[in-house]
């Protein structure tokens, strides 16, 4: 009983009346999707701001380009010179390379302790690191190693939260339209990367620094409400777990109905009591069936991801829009329109691998139609605004669709497969592997865009769409059953 208050939300001890049978389990799972978006948003909206000020820090931009009042395109050193972008490539790297690394040992320690905990943990130190890059400005520090370090260990925090938020959620909701719901709030992804472009394109102008620090903040901020509000399982409110509970009517509701959930809650503490002995290893997840191809899927599909996260407003702030450049702040703004894109994609894709119930079929369907549409936007976004904002936005929707369909969906169906007996301590496990292998790709991209803008954007797209080709391959011997299936069903 102790282990279990200590892993209740706070806010239920001040106020009892949140739980049940005053408050159902669809209203604490309703809260549980709003708490963790919000959690994962703020962890994106503080990834986002080495994109914005990339156009700032970086080498400046030809002469005839519209400039924006009080700033200037003298660039900050060491990457203001000839081998600027090499070195915010590096930077992005560092920071990459730790994120992807932290999220096998995070994925890994999050099955054995207290989600909710390990998750504030995580935030609070992403939002200390992430200022901690904006004092750069003001302590004018132009030490490449300063950068460097600080987004390393801001790597290591960051990737805390996405093993936590999945298996939380996952440990909410059933099977039920999963790929809709989780495609809705996998939204948080672009959602979070749209306000940390709003913010650090709107504080821009009053130095490049404040761009990290009020990011930081908000993070902060909320991991005070996530360390107040969350619930990490609904057997902490007393519920049954949703792939477990059977379906009651309001009539059925009786004294017969509170005996059989009293059984079952004695069953599940004594059962709570081997749940770290029971955690999958992190080599036996590898083994399960769909984990290696849907983890190197996500490999490449992240790797283009998020060398648009890192270089869109780069490219769109050197790259001429009807043979004008546009100011940073407005390169900023402009690439949320990729983000917004976004969010409809992962609910599409999601409602899509719902409806035909083959989520490899969707993402390669996703995967094989954004190479034309990268192709497009290369060729005609800079004709006018008008076609690099549709150009971009179709670009969105495509590439994050497959993106946003396996790293959440995807990765909670193969947590839970019933060759691993529905063990949901798998969860964290298998997200982390899942992502941490994504996590390596989006570390490569943004690096390989760095050296490769050198020789010319056609060299950077030529690399996204190869490696989108790449996602769809490894995807085809489960469509293939996916596909067998089906007609089998027939």
């Amino acid at each position: 009983m102790e282990s279990k208050s200590l892993n209740q939300a706070p806010v239920l001890t001040l106020f009892p009346c949140l739980k049940p049978p005053n408050k159902t389990l669809l209203f604490h799972q309703i809260c549980v999707l709003v708490i963790t978006f919000l959690a994962y948003a703020s962890f994106h909206a503080s990834k986002k701001p080495p994109s914005i000020v990339k156009s700032v820090m970086g080498p400046t931009v030809p002469s005839n380009s519209t400039q924006v009042p009080n700033l200037s395109d003298a660039g900050w050193p060491p990457f203001n010179g000839t081998r600027g972008t090499h070195l915010l490539g590096e930077v992005d790297l560092a920071f990459l390379t730790a994120y992807a690394i932290g999220m096998y040992f995070a994925g890994h320690v999050g099955d054995r302790i207290d989600l909710r905990l390990f998750l504030v943990f995580g935030m609070m130190g992403s939002g200390v690191f992430t200022i901690l890059f904006g004092l750069g400005y003001w302590l004018d520090v132009h030490v490449l190693g300063y950068f460097v370090a600080v987004q390393i260990v801001c790597g290591v925090f960051q990737s805390i939260g996405w093993p936590c938020v999945v298996a939380i959620v996952g440990n909410w909701l059933g099977e039920s339209k999963r790929g809709l719901i989780m495609g809705v709030w996998n939204s948080h992804t672009p959602v979070g990367n749209i306000i940390g472009s709003i913010i650090a394109s709107g504080v821009l102008e009053y130095g490049w620094g404040w761009s990290f620090v009020v990011p930081g903040l908000l993070i902060i901020f909320v991991g005070i409400f996530v360390f107040l509000f969350l619930v990490v399982t609904p057997e902490h409110m007393g519920f049954l777990h949703p792939g477990t509970e059977i379906e009651m009517s309001m009539e059925t509701e009786n004294v017969e109905n509170v005996r059989n959930v009293e059984s079952e809650e004695s069953n599940l503490i004594e059962s709570d009591h081997s749940d770290s002995s029971s955690a999958i290893g992190f080599l036996e997840a590898w083994k399960l069936p769909g984990v290696a191809p849907f983890a190197f899927c996500l490999f490449f599909s992240k790797l283009v991801a998020y060398t648009f996260l890192y270089w869109l407003p780069f490219y769109i702030r050197h790259t001429a829009v009807a043979g004008v450049h546009i100011s940073h702040k407005t390169a900023g703004l402009l690439s949320t329109i990729f983000d917004i894109g976004g969010v409809l994609g992962g609910i599409a894709a999601g409602f899509i691998s719902d409806m035909i119930e083959a989520s490899a079929i969707t993402s390669i369907l996703f995967l094989f139609l954004s190479i034309p549409s990268l192709v497009l936007y290369r060729v005609f976004g800079s004709l006018s605004m008008l076609t690099n904002i549709a150009l971009m936005f179709l670009s969105g929707f495509l590439v994050n669709g497959p993106y946003s369909l396996i790293t959440t969906a995807v990765a909670a169906d193969l947590g839970t497969q019933s060759l691993n007996g529905g063990n949901s301590r798998a969860l964290a496990t298998v997200t982390a592997i899942i992502d941490g292998t994504g996590s390596i790709g989006a570390a490569l991209g943004p690096l390989l865009a760095g050296y490769i803008s050198t020789r010319g954007w056609n060299s950077v797209f030529f690399m996204l769409i190869l490696s989108i080709f790449f996602a769809g391959l490894c995807l085809i011997r489960i469509a293939r059953t996916e596909i067998q299936e089906k007609l089998a069903g027939k």
